[in-house]
């Protein structure tokens, strides 16, 4: 069997992160204040610093990365791409099949890539405390990592679910010096009104997100940091597209399709807007090129949601975003690919998405589960439950070639390994896991709870 891994040098670690703004055809559509009207510029401030706030609003092409984060970002990157040759040959398929493995990261997933330069702004701007909300807890390890490389404290509310199916990954945080608490708690007013409703709700990034903000927002010392969903993050992850652009040029090759899983927007981001870059660019190669965004059946926010003004949490204290939504006060079920559980989408993934750049679609648990197996027992890795869906995905393409003759090559985003998900696998191997298909009437009537705004 050839060699299957595609490798860069440190030297090749991106000094730019690119800004898709500058390539869009239209203009994305602003954020709103909660009444409607125009966003003040002091609300952001007062739970993000000043340097952050420049690379949400900016529409320049290339954002240089400051050497101290390039530095951090040795510790893993480049990260390999590899050719999934066994997984090839036990499809039968005629596609040629890559992954770029973001698992290589100390914290096991791609967050990183935005947890470290975030901590690096805020650190510059004076403030040593962050607050964040995490579903999985890949966004909450990673930021915890970031907090003791930068000399910050640490404080995440993790959504109540994940809390108990993933207990290592708390216990990442907290060996990372972190504090972490089940969302929705009794420390802030957001978690008090959910639980005097729900004693026993599960949670729900929404919420986690409205008990951190709530706390940024009421102390002097803190912000807020956000791991999905907005520009700069998202802005943060393309390292990852553009490394592999590399590594392709390397091999001579250049992919078809793009498969990633999609909850908030990052990691599809990171992967596909440099290459979406080169479509803009003319690039003759990307003509055809097609970005697949993978959801999940149970929270389907691109394939059954609406585009329209909603907050980006439960309680309506952040702006109001345009973007593809199941409705802020939408409850997911507690299904194991926790950072997919979100109402949401990133306002610039639903831009695209809605202007028919881009494609989505919706594929149950139980799927994932059985093509994150067969991908582990082909080319070793154990894929993290989010990363299944692109898995799944990527593997329905190429079986579908297999029928039609067709060959294409497939680049799957491989986010995260599973190695703090082994529960989810043990549930899935006694047949405990359970399908949901979130029913239309529920959605509608999220929907008819949106901000009568826009």
């Amino acid at each position: 069997m050839p060699e299957t891994k595609i490798l860069l040098e440190e030297k090749d670690i991106p000094t730019h992160w690119y800004n898709i703004v500058a390539d869009l055809p239209n203009p994305p559509a602003p954020p709103l204040g909660g009444d409607g009207g125009p966003l003040a510029a002091e609300k952001m401030l007062a739970i993000f610093p000043g340097n952050i706030l420049e690379q949400e609003m900016s529409v320049e092409r290339w954002i240089p990365i400051p050497e101290p984060v390039r530095e951090a970002y040795r510790l893993w990157r480049p990260s390999p791409l590899v050719r999934a040759h066994r997984l090839e040959a036990a499809l039968g398929t005629p596609c040629k099949i890559y992954y770029k493995y973001e698992g290589v990261s100390p914290a096991g997933s791609h967050k990183p890539n935005s947890a470290i330069p975030q901590a690096y702004y805020n650190k510059v701007a004076g403030i040593n405390r962050l607050t964040t909300e995490t579903g999985a807890g890949q966004w909450g390890s990673s930021l915890a990592l970031a907090g003791q490389m930068f000399g910050l404290e640490i404080r995440v509310y993790m959504v109540k679910v994940s809390y108990h199916q993933k207990p290592f990954r708390r216990s990442m945080m907290q060996t990372w010096g972190a504090e972490v608490f089940a969302s929705p708690t009794n420390m802030t007013e957001a978690g008090r009104r959910v639980l005097a409703e729900d004693p026993d709700s599960q949670g729900s990034l929404g919420i986690a997100i409205s008990e951190a903000v709530e706390e940024a927002a009421s102390r002097a010392d803190t912000n807020y940091a956000l791991g999905s969903v907005l520009n700069h993050v998202l802005l943060h992850q393309t390292v990852i597209g553009q490394e592999a652009k590399k590594q392709f040029d390397k091999v001579g090759d250049y992919p078809d399709m793009i498969f990633a899983p999609c909850g908030g927007g990052c990691n599809f981001a990171g992967v596909t807007f440099p290459f979406f870059a080169d479509k803009a660019a003319g690039d003759k190669r990307a003509q055809n090129l097609r970005f697949i965004a993978v959801e999940p059946a149970s929270c389907p926010t691109l394939t059954k949601g609406v585009y329209a003004y909603d907050f980006g949490d439960a309680s309506g204290y952040t702006p109001l975003m345009k973007m593809y939504t199941l409705g802020h006060d939408f409850m997911p079920p507690g299904i194991h690919a926790g950072g997919l559980r979100y109402h949401g989408d990133s306002p610039l993934v639903s831009q695209l998405y809605h202007e028919k750049l881009i494609e989505a679609v919706a594929v149950p648990q139980r799927a994932t589960f059985d093509a994150g197996v067969q991908f582990a027992r082909t080319e070793g890795i154990i894929p993290a439950p989010e990363s299944c869906h692109a898995v799944r995905a990527a593997i329905d393409e190429a079986l579908r070639c297999k029928q039609t003759g067709e060959s294409k090559t497939l680049l799957i985003n491989l986010s995260g390994h599973g190695h703090f998900d082994m529960a989810s696998y043990d549930k899935y191997f006694a047949g405990e896991l359970e399908d949901y298909e979130h029913p239309d009437h529920a959605i509608k009537a999220a929907l008819e709870r949106l901000p009568k705004v826009g």
